[in-house]
């Protein structure tokens, strides 16, 4: 493989404002990949790519570079060259990357791949973390499941099409698909591709959804005809699987905080043909008392450390505090105790997150049952979706009835 001087800059120019300016990956690539028109889908990847694993491995090639925070220029250049020394790419002789020892990286990836942090790639605390909560083995296997590159799954929007007629629009387009067990309305790109170029994007037969969050929706247990509360429906991917389950029949109001979302949502729905959902920002108190009782489902999708998304997110293990963690456990219980109230009785909710730890997760519900607010609901069942175990995002489903 031979590296062209362009791409490389541009992806330390990526590097650059990732690390040192805090900037999240998505964006700045996304950025990046508008510097020049010139640039095939090759090159693009190349960038994408290249950057999002150096972001991911970010601690390992540090540690083997011997180079701290913040980067220097010739720093992110030397993170460059352990990336490509250790998938056996030439080196060029710029003087950036000049006098790179290769034999003594590959020694030292050797001798620190035997220690999980570093092997792992994650800072102190989050280990310390995972081993709390999951114990040495789980801990393990999942960080290491989550340092996987996510696949891409879309999900078939059953308003507009099957799945099998949508696996023949991207076989049209030169896109390989496959079904996946157990995921009725997933498929599976063989390869990497950009799917919001193709034509049943603009159609809207397909939202990009993770095959764990395909699981949320259906857990719901929705019917046609039924009010439905999705309370932290951001820009709205299970909104959307909600309307499609419910035929567009019933009615279902997407709440979120933030206004902006929702109004991504609308765009979303208007392609996707979902005509039953109504969007409400909360901006008072008052958007959620005026719902209280009333409520055949509720869908409490709740914020949390993103801990199972890693894979597709992984500069927000640099991002990602204890504190942070603290904090959102704080959230998750004020949010249980508030949007519950909005489920009438004999009605049912689903608490889920997509983040690995039980204390966001089945200790939430514990502790929810245990509290005054939670007295009058019960437990029907609950799932944890580890990464290490479907290959899919990590995730957490709780199925709670309210029983007077």
């Amino acid at each position: 493989m031979r590296l062209h001087r362009n791409l490389v800059f541009a992806t330390i120019d990526a590097l650059s404002d990732i690390f040192n300016e805090g900037k999240y990956a998505d964006k700045v690539i996304a950025n990046a990949l508008k510097r020049d028109k010139r640039w095939g889908s090759r090159d693009r990847s190349f960038i994408a790519e290249t950057t999002y694993d150096i972001v991911r491995w970010k601690r390992l090639y540090a540690e083997i570079a011997e180079v701290k925070e913040p980067f220097s220029r010739e720093n992110l250049f030397r993170l460059f060259a352990v990336w490509a020394t250790l998938r056996g790419i030439e080196l060029p002789d710029w003087k950036q990357i000049e006098d790179t020892p290769t034999r003594r990286i590959k020694g030292k990836f050797d001798s620190l791949s035997q220690i999980r942090k570093f092997k792992e790639s994650i800072p102190d605390w989050l280990d310390e973390l995972g081993v709390r909560e999951l114990g040495e083995e789980t801990w393990t296997k999942e960080i290491n499941a989550l340092n996987n590159t996510a696949p891409v799954v879309v999900r078939t929007n059953s308003l507009k099409t099957s799945k099998e007629n949508l696996k023949e629009e991207f076989l049209k387009e030169n896109i390989e698909t496959h079904s996946l067990k157990d995921y009725p309305e997933a498929l599976e790109l063989n390869e990497r591709a950009n799917v919001f170029r193709t034509k049943a994007f603009q159609d809207g037969f397909f939202e990009v959804q993770d095959a764990s969050s395909q699981q949320v929706a259906h857990f719901l247990e929705v019917e046609p005809g039924m009010r439905v509360v999705d309370t932290c429906a951001g820009a709205g991917g299970k909104s959307l699987h909600l309307a499609a389950l419910m035929e567009n029949k019933g009615q279902i109001i997407a709440l979120d905080i933030y206004g902006n979302k929702l109004k991504e949502l609308k765009r979303r729905a208007k392609r996707a043909g979902a005509h039953n959902i109504e969007t409400r920002e909360i901006d008072t108190t008052k958007v959620i008392k005026k719902l209280y009782n009333s409520a055949d489902r509720v869908l409490i999708d709740a914020p949390c450390s993103g801990l199972g998304v890693l894979s597709r997110n992984p500069d927000a293990k640099w991002k990602l505090q204890p504190e942070f963690i603290d904090r959102i456990k704080a959230t998750q219980s004020e949010i249980l105790d508030s949007y519950s109230k909005i489920v009438k009785s004999e009605g049912k909710m689903v608490y889920a997150t997509c983040s690995v730890l039980p204390s966001e997760n089945q200790e939430q519900v514990e502790k929810f049952l245990a509290r005054e607010e939670g007295k009058n609901f019960r437990l029907i069942k609950d799932q944890k979706l580890l990464s290490s175990e479907t290959g899919y995002d990590g995730f957490y489903m709780a199925l709670l009835e309210k029983t007077s």
